[in-house]
Formats: C-alpha cells, sequence, structure tokens
C-alpha cells in the first residue's frame, strides 16, 4: 500500500493505474477509521481494480463551536487498518494542497434545498464544506466509482445531487450502516460518549427501528409518530436535535402514500452528537 501527501505523487500513480486501464474506486473519510470505513473500502475492491482511500480533516465543514482542532488525526494507526481490506493508496494531503488560495478564497459549491433542513439547519455551511471538499477530492483523483456510508443518510444524498447536476464522471455508491452488536451505528464520535452514555446510546436506534416497524405495520401519522419518538428519546436522557420521517429519495415532506421513507434523527448525547437513520419500504 501507497501513502502519498502532495498532487505530484498522486498524479503519478494514478497515471500508471490508468495506463494499464485500471478502473479505480474512492472512499473519501476524514481518518479515525472504524469497521464502518473498512467496510466501505471492501465494498469499493469489489467494484474497481484500483481502491483509493482520502485521509483529510476538513476545516470548511467545521463551525467555530466544533471541535476541528481536537478531532483525531490517526494517520498511522488508519495505515495499519487499511493493509486488511488492502487499499491500493492513501491520499494524505495538508491544507494547502487542498485549498492552494487558502480558506477565506476557496471556491465553495453550494446545494439548495437538500441542505436546508436537518445536520443542514443544525450546523450552517456544514454542507457547502462537504461538498467543497468532495468536488475537491474527485477532481484529484477522478475516480470511476466513489463510496459513502448510509448512516449519513442526507449526506450522501446532498453528494449524489451535486455530481449529478455538475455531470461529474463517478458513480455514487451507499453502503450500509455497520453497527455494534447492540446496534449502535458505528461513529468516531462515538468515543466521545462515557461509559453510562454508550450503554444508553443504542436507545437512538431502538427507536428509529420501532418507527419503521409501525410504518411497515401501516401507520401513516408521521407527525404524531415523530413527537412520540422525540418524547421517548428525551425521557431517556438525549437532547433531540431532529427526528423526522421524510421521503428516501429526496427529504421532501411525504404523503400517505409514499412507498419508500427513511427515518433519520440526530440527537446529543453528552459531549457526542449522534446520527442515524433506517430506510423504510412500505
Amino acid at each position: 500500500m501507497i501513502v502519498v501527501h502532495t498532487k505530484k505523487e498522486l498524479d503519478e500513480q494514478l497515471a500508471e493505474w490508468r495506463q494499464h486501464g485500471d478502473h479505480i474506486a474512492m472512499v473519501p473519510t476524514m481518518g479515525n477509521l472504524h469497521a464502518g470505513h473498512l467496510s466501505l473500502v471492501e465494498l469499493a475492491r469489489e467494484h474497481a481494480e484500483r481502491v483509493v482511500v482520502s485521509i483529510f480533516v476538513n476545516p470548511t465543514q467545521f463551525s467555530e463551536d466544533e471541535d476541528f482542532e481536537e478531532y483525531p488525526r490517526t494517520l498511522e494507526r488508519d495505515t495499519r487498518l487499511l493493509k486488511r481490506p488492502a487499499a491500493d493508496l492513501i491520499f494524505a494531503p495538508d491544507v494547502e494542497t487542498m485549498y492552494p488560495f487558502g480558506l477565506k478564497d476557496a471556491t465553495t459549491i453550494s446545494v439548495p434545498r437538500i441542505t436546508e433542513n436537518f445536520c443542514g439547519a443544525s450546523r450552517p455551511g456544514h454542507f457547502d464544506g462537504v461538498t467543497s471538499v468532495v468536488a475537491r477530492l474527485f477532481a484529484l483523483v477522478q475516480p470511476d466509482a466513489a463510496f459513502f456510508g448510509q448512516k449519513d443518510y442526507q449526506q450522501q444524498l446532498v453528494i449524489r445531487h451535486m455530481s449529478q447536476d455538475l455531470n461529474l464522471p463517478v458513480a455514487i455508491i451507499t453502503g450500509e450502516t455497520i453497527r455494534e452488536e447492540d446496534g449502535l451505528a458505528m461513529s468516531s464520535r462515538n468515543q466521545y460518549l462515557t461509559d453510562d452514555e454508550r450503554a444508553n446510546a443504542p436507545v437512538l436506534y431502538q427507536v428509529l427501528s420501532g418507527v419503521g416497524e409501525e410504518l411497515q405495520n401501516g401507520r401513516r401519522d408521521y407527525e404524531e409518530l415523530e413527537s412520540e419518538s422525540v418524547a421517548k428519546l428525551t425521557d431517556a436522557g438525549f437532547a433531540v436535535d431532529y427526528f423526522s420521517i421524510r421521503r428516501a429519495q429526496n427529504l421532501e415532506i411525504p404523503d400517505r402514500d409514499c412507498d419508500e421513507l427513511v427515518v433519520l434523527a440526530a440527537a446529543h448525547l453528552g459531549d457526542a452528537r449522534l446520527i442515524d437513520n433506517t430506510v423504510v419500504t412500505v
């Protein structure tokens, strides 16, 4: 496995692979990897001869009150982990490589509407940072396919929208959420949970799953289901950011005849902000 940090090193290796006709799959990450990331690398391996994993803690998707400086940088550990699913190359650029004109003069890509609610409303500017850095990574790597996790449901929809709207020649593929044995979605931010909070954290997915079952059993009083769920989570010690039932394909408000729904939620538990979802076909 190769680790590169500069555009020149990246270009040289990619050119060699393309000369041999290899297809290239990409898994964009911010590092601090866990089994969820590794599952995306394994999925990427099924779609291409070469797999590139980017590791870059992107400053433009953090607000001033978020944890950019404290976000773990674990490149040595991540490199060891990526030997198991056998990534071919790690691209770990610095800020200057990703933003050659500096952060204040950087070009921003903004996706309207779909970014306005949920994590977009809770974290203003977050998705502009995500789409802008992903577009830069796509331009640098020029992958045939890129892989994102379902846990960040809104994010993968936003990236899919951006790619289609800009006619980017990259297939966006979503991998399933990887969970701990008790149902908690794997996330780099789970490390912020205390032992007691960690024991309580699976309640989020339990409530989501319960709503999914209610929908499959025919309930369509969406607002009442949402209110009941917020109350359950609040009683369990969560500070709920949002809990919503939406159309799976675009996060619009569903009518009673909608046959594919996503139930998505974000809630704080101590210092950790947990997000999760479940997709329901009815």
